[in-house]
């Protein structure tokens, strides 16, 4: 079994049994639940953004622990004022060590968009990631067949969140919903965790060009953003290279001050 096959079986586990301790109804009692996202289609297309998407992550399958007892609310506050375009943040709690309660507070303390990095995979978290605060979520196609995405996508639409939709490989490209807000395409190899942005510039040529693209994973440099963008992509996911060091959200700033100095 390869690990995200591991992680959805989890995932679909843990879901049901949070459908019997937290109804649908409550999440929709939330301040968040009608509350008008903030647009990560916008702030990915402002002039002179810098499109990095910075991620919270403490921990990971293939990494074990990053940096467990990092401060959220210091460290996106900084990643923002750093000039992130956009904050993921990881609500996974079993692989990842998130939970929902994380990105709650992320929401409270910023104004940019906020991701919700998750494995979702039922209507259910859909309705969890809107009560949360999250403004946009995350969709993997190698976990959902067509029809499920197709669900997934009206659903969230409806809740007035936005959709990322994430692929490892072009032969999944004939699941993308046409409703879909973001593409990404992840530079991790599913069945080896090998990481190369070689992966993202190889499916770039089969991407339609009416949506925006970001790359995820594997960026260690400014230069490698540069090369991307010649590739048509505008935002890039970044965790581990900023969340390893001791102090992320500086990390950040000195990534994107260099990136600005070669633009």
């Amino acid at each position: 079994m390869n690990v995200l096959k591991e992680i959805i079986k989890t995932k679909r586990k843990e879901v049901d049994e949070r459908k019997n301790l937290f109804p649908i109804k409550l999440f929709e009692k939330s301040i968040y639940f009608n509350t008008k996202i903030v647009s990560m289609k916008e702030y990915l297309q402002r002039e002179g953004a810098s499109g990095i998407i910075a991620e919270f992550k403490r921990r990971s399958p293939s990494k074990g622990d990053i940096n467990i007892y990092a401060d959220i609310e210091e460290v996106t506050r900084g990643y923002m004022q750093a000039g992130a375009s956009v904050l993921s943040v990881l609500t996974d709690e079993w692989f990842f060590g998130g939970e929902n309660g994380d990105l709650t507070k992320v929401r409270k303390f910023n104004f940019c968009p906020v991701l919700r990095k998750d494995f979702i995979i039922d209507e259910y978290q859909i309705f969890e990631a809107k009560s949360i605060g999250a403004d946009a979520i995350l969709l993997i196609a190698e976990a959902l067949d067509k029809d499920e995405i197709n669900k997934l996508v009206s659903l969230a639409k409806l809740l007035g969140l936005e959709v990322l939709m994430e692929f490892h490989s072009p032969d999944q490209l004939n699941k993308l919903n046409d409703n879909v807000d973001i593409i990404g395409i992840n530079n991790r190899n599913l069945k080896t965790f090998e990481v190369s942005i070689e992966n993202s510039k190889a499916i770039s040529k089969y991407l339609p060009d009416d949506f925006i693209r970001i790359s995820e994973s594997g960026i260690n440099n400014p230069e490698d953003i540069v090369e991307l963008r010649n590739f048509g992509f505008s935002g890039f996911l970044i965790g581990e290279r900023f969340m390893k060091t001791p102090n992320p959200a500086r990390a950040c700033k000195s990534f994107i001050d260099e990136l600005n100095n070669i633009n």
